[in-house]
């Protein structure tokens, strides 16, 4: 039961509901692992789901909820015990067990599951599971998880996971982590994947398609590259460059977090590129043969440190995902022979300054959690930052950072208290005062000369 120990961290202080998403998640216990064992069928869209949930209560649980959209429960049972009395209602499964689960019991659920997944619809758009033209995409960023399996949908929750899917032979899956068996029977496969680091449930995925794939590069990180045929030229060549990126970053911001990395690049096209934990994904739309969307590749591979390693506890944080994912594509120009960061920086807050002045950085709000504003003025911030600390000490503090949160949740308070300690003598008190204003306050600051 090495995964049900796990599960003993203790909860975040905070036990109210985040207020972007209160509806979402429940506090009164934390998941160890997840096991999903998926059945799919491609031209219907039919799945059928056995969820596992190794849990631990935070406190006594007379009932509790796990988080699920658009899919009918068949049965439930916890510990083995069942069936149970149970209740759908909106996106919320509620379960009574026979007895209360005292606080600090290890538990299981077991849930069965079948029916037509499909995206939520909310204030961001279509999120979770979605039906390609021949295939199937997850987006689960913020609130999509829900769609394909139960969950304990919170960002701070996060568990290891083993996810298989059986689906149509012709037919590649993908999903999160290392695949680590694969059985054909007669006219259907079934792949396993098993994500042994912590992940929070919207970074879970799962990619069906008429993929092709090929190793990248196996010299630091193996890197799996899935596409169409029609793609695979002209993906081969704009990811050509990723094994040098992650050679850079490693250099700027530590270790590469996970055991691989893959890139998905679908045959439709997409509006946005969307990582998930060890696992991005691009449309058609972002391959040319001309690496016009370097900087997307870029930013994508960074969130792998930031944002899936290091995970917001609650969403008004996002910047500590987006700002950072956006800096480092600067970073990478400035690495790879493009344009300086300083020279990026400059253009973007002549950008903002003429934009209105009415979004605080660390607390922007649910309706602009996604502005383009939190990214660009989160890469700001740190530059800003890197100006008055200097590379050496700045990125010593971004490596440290890395390793200090490798696989947990980080706040923005957090990440000013590392900072300022990263910094010497009375600096600290600068460096304190120079995030609160890029942080706090929702007037742009000018950007800081280097070294003052």
């Amino acid at each position: 039961m090495r995964a049900v120990e796990a599960a003993g961290r203790e909860p975040a202080a905070d036990g109210t509901p985040d207020p972007y998403l209160p509806d979402v998640g429940d506090r009164g216990f934390r998941v160890a692992r997840y096991e999903l064992d998926l059945d799919y069928r491609v031209a219907t869209n039919r799945l059928a789901g056995h969820a596992r949930v190794i849990a631990v209560a935070a406190r006594d649980l007379p009932q509790f909820t796990l988080d699920l959209s658009g899919l009918r429960v068949v049965r439930v049972k916890v510990d083995g015990h069942g069936p149970l009395r149970y209740r759908q209602r909106l996106r919320k499964l509620a379960v009574q067990p026979h007895r209360a689960i005292p606080e600090g019991r290890p538990f299981e659920i077991d849930v069965h599951y079948q029916g037509s997944p499909r995206p939520i619809r909310g204030r961001w758009g279509e999120v979770g599971w979605e039906e390609l033209s021949d295939g199937v995409i997850v987006a689960g960023q913020p609130e999509g998880a829900p769609t394909w399996f139960p969950c304990n949908d919170r960002p701070d929750d996060k568990a290891s996971y083993r996810i298989s899917v059986t689906a149509e032979s012709p037919y590649t899956v993908l999903a999160n982590g290392t695949l680590v068996e694969r059985r054909v029977r007669s006219s259907r496969t079934t792949w396993v994947y098993e994500q042994p680091q912590p992940m929070a449930s919207y970074l879970a995925t799962v990619q069906i398609g008429r993929y092709t794939l090929s190793e990248t590069d196996t010299r630091s990180v193996r890197q799996v590259l899935a596409t169409t045929p029609r793609l695979r030229r002209a993906a081969q060549h704009d990811f050509a460059r990723q094994s040098q990126m992650i050679t850079a970053f490693r250099d700027m911001f530590g270790r590469y977090p996970f055991d691989s990395y893959t890139v998905v690049v679908t045959d439709d096209e997409l509006e946005i590129p969307l990582e998930a934990q060890s696992l991005s994904i691009f449309g058609s739309n972002h391959v040319d043969g001309q690496r016009g969307s370097e900087r997307l590749i870029a930013h994508e591979l960074a969130h792998q440190w930031f944002g899936n390693s290091l995970t917001l506890g609650r969403w008004r944080d996002v910047w500590l995902h987006e700002g950072f994912a956006c800096y480092a594509e600067w970073l990478w120009s400035e690495r790879s022979g493009g344009l300086a960061a300083s020279t990026l920086a400059r253009r973007e807050w002549q950008r903002l300054k003429h934009l209105p002045q009415d979004l605080v950085l660390a607390d922007p709000g649910p309706d602009r959690m996604f502005d383009d504003r939190v990214y660009k003025r989160g890469a700001l911030t740190l530059h800003a930052l890197r100006q008055v600390l200097g590379d050496r000490a700045f990125f010593s503090m971004l490596a440290s950072w890395t390793s200090t949160h490798r696989h947990s949740t980080v706040t923005t308070g957090a990440f000013v208290q590392h900072a300022t300690a990263a910094s010497s003598g009375s600096d600290g008190q600068r460096v304190a005062t120079l995030l609160s204003s890029w942080l706090r306050r929702p007037e742009l600051p000018d950007l800081p000369a280097r070294g003052d």
